[in-house]
Formats: structure tokens, C-alpha cells, sequence
């Protein structure tokens, strides 16, 4: 996020005139209107604003936002990204991917835009499954899925998007769902947080994974399997009646009955979204024994990969004159003459 004048705008002013063309009932629709409220809100600038794609489902997006975009090729919109901040680093930059794209061909860039530190915000579309060409398994689909590729199910363990940027150096890691009320409230924080946001965003592919995630983002019960982590606050769910502690002994974490609303005794850990120990922890926390964790699990800034080079740029150029012609003629150099070289 970069220090930049807010503006008043409304949800129509991140509209555009095309046609949005997913497929009735994909959980990419929540996620864009969930972006396009939030953009007004941090009083961004549609001319300072570029969204950035690569090939997939999610990366249709740049067409749809009153903005500046490039849909670029598969898993290469991270290059794209770099080269676009670095070239103007007063841009706001946004990077919008899938589990496909950025995981499976685009993992190596991914990793590095993360390591880097590139002041963006990285949203991944995690629906397990490869939708645009047609249903195969992607890295993240869990064991056991069929799909055209895999009839008699995958045997692939599957990637955990939010463990791979955690172990790439990302300094900024959270999780929603596509249709989370919470979800503008995630998306405000990655674009406040000062370097790379890696925000992995579970949605819906109504076709060929209808309802993967339905065990946890289901409306009804959604209290007693969702943590929505909150720094400062204890990691309580279920309505207050359990929360997460520490097990001490196997350095793991575990489930707690908290009695009479006395999360302390029970020994509920108050989230730290500086401990980056913990946020792997909960990133790894099996779903089913636990809940699943969502919000902010990390946020730790450190200085940004465009300011280090715009300072090595400076230190570079310092108390030298910008003259092009004196650069050429340095070093060994010869006129070329009608009668022969000059030397």
C-alpha cells in the first residue's frame, strides 16, 4: 500500500462496461463485488490502481475493474507486477491468481515475488480444482478427488497455498471465503500492510467442485468451524465456548473447553500477528479436529524490494551527470571515416 491521497468513490466508479462472464453461481462474483466495495472505502484511486492476472477462471478480474490491468500469460503475473512497480512504485499494485496458475506453473514466481517483498496485494482464488480447461485436478485439490484426470480419484497430497508463502518469507498471510462478510475486512488489511499480502481466498467452483468447502463456510453452524483470528483477541469459537491453547509439552495446539466465558483459564492464546511461529501452526491446524483459521494469521512488515532498489539506484547514480553521448564515447571507442577507422 502505498502513502497516497484518498479519494471519494463509489461501488459504480469500479465498474466497467464488460460483460462479467463466469459461469452462474461461481463465488468469483462475491469476490468482486467484495473488492469493488472495498476499493471506495480505502479511498483508492482507479488511476493510481493496476490489477494484474495470469491465465485461469480468477484472471478474468482486470476486466472487470474500473482500473488499469494486463492480462498477462500462465503464472507469469508476478514478472509482470515487479516490472510494473518497479517501474512506477506510486502505482497501487494488485495481483489476482488461482491455485492453478499460481501454484502449478507459476509457483517458482510466486515464491519469488513473495521473498522479494514487492508492496502488492496477492489475492489467490483457491477452488481446488482447474475450472477454465475443464475440471482436472490443481495442486491444492485434496486427496481422493475425481475429476476428468483423476476418475478413480488423486492421489497427490495436496499444497497448502498459505504454508507454501509462509516458508517462501511472505510477511503478510490471511484467508477468507468468497462469500465471508469478513472478507473486505481481510482485503482492507492486506492493503494496508506495507509489502507483500499473500491473501488465499477459498471460492466456490459451482461445476466441477460444487461445495468443496461447504464443511466450513456453510452459514448454518459456521461458528463452531470457523476461528476468525482478530490481534489482541483470544482464539475463541463457538460462540466463546472453545478456543485454542498451547500444548506445552508436544509444542502443538489443541482444543479447549473454555468454562464460564474464563478463556484464560483455560489457557486460550491471545493472537499475536507478529508470531510467525504460531501463524504456521495455524496454518496447519487439520480441519475437522480444529476449526478452520481465518482473518489475519500473520502480519510482520519489512522493508518493501522496490525501495531497496530505488536506493540502489540513487546510491548508483549519485554526483553523476545523466549524459548519454559521454557514456558512449568512454572506453575504447573509434570514428568511422570514408578513408577507414579513426583510431
Amino acid at each position: 500500500m502505498n502513502a497516497i491521497t484518498p479519494i471519494t468513490t463509489s461501488i459504480k466508479d469500479w465498474e466497467t462496461d464488460q460483460e462479467v462472464r463466469w459461469c452462474p453461481g461461481c463465488g468469483d462474483y462475491a469476490i468482486l463485488k467484495a473488492v469493488q466495495r472495498t476499493l471506495p472505502e480505502l479511498g483508492a484511486d482507479p488511476a493510481n490502481t493496476v490489477f494484474v492476472s495470469g491465465i485461469g477462471c480468477s484472471s478474468r478480474f482486470p476486466y472487470y475493474v474500473e482500473s488499469y490491468g494486463f492480462h498477462t500469460i500462465h503464472g507469469r503475473a508476478p514478472a509482470f507486477a515487479t516490472g510494473i512497480k518497479l517501474a512506477n512504485p506510486a502505482l497501487d499494485v494488485w495481483l489476482v491468481t488461482g491455485d492453478g496458475d499460481g501454484m502449478s506453473i507459476g509457483g517458482n514466481h510466486t515464491m519469488h515475488v513473495l521473498r522479494r517483498n514487492l508492496d502488492c496485494q496477492i489475492l489467490l482464488f483457491n477452488n481446488e480444482i482447474y475450472g477454465l480447461t475443464k475440471g482436472q485436478y490443481s495442486p491444492t485439490s485434496r486427496e481422493g478427488t475425481t475429476s476428468p484426470s483423476t476418475p478413480l480419484g488423486s492421489v497427490d497430497r495436496p499444497a497448502s497455498p498459505c504454508a507454501f508463502a509462509l516458508g517462501a518469507g511472505a510477511r503478510f498471510i490471511a484467508r477468507g471465503f468468497d462469500v465471508s462478510k469478513h472478507l473486505p475486512e481481510v482485503l482492507k488489511a492486506a492493503y494496508h500492510h506495507k509489502g507483500a499480502a499473500f491473501v488465499e481466498i477459498f471460492q466456490n467452483c459451482i461445476v466441477y467442485n460444487k461445495d468443496r468447502f461447504e464443511d466450513f463456510a456453510a452459514p448454518k453452524g459456521a461458528e463452531d468451524r470457523q476461528l476468525w483470528l482478530a490481534n489482541g483477541e483470544p482464539m475463541l469459537f463457538a460462540k466463546g465456548e472453545k478456543g485454542i491453547a498451547l500444548d506445552t509439552e508436544k509444542l502443538t495446539l489443541k482444543v479447549v473447553d473454555v468454562v464460564d466465558g474464563d478463556w484464560q483459564a483455560a489457557g486460550v492464546i491471545v493472537h499475536d500477528v507478529t508470531n510467525r511461529s504460531i501463524a504456521h501452526m495455524l496454518v496447519e491446524m487439520p480441519f475437522g479436529p480444529f476449526p478452520m483459521a481465518l482473518g489475519v494469521l500473520y502480519d510482520d512488515p519489512r522493508p518493501t524490494f522496490e525501495a531497496a532498489v530505488m536506493a540502489e539506484r540513487e546510491k548508483a547514480s549519485a554526483g553523476k551527470e545523466p549524459n548519454l553521448a559521454k557514456l558512449l564515447a568512454k572506453g575504447q571507442t573509434w570514428t568511422v571515416t570514408e578513408g577507414g577507422p579513426d583510431l
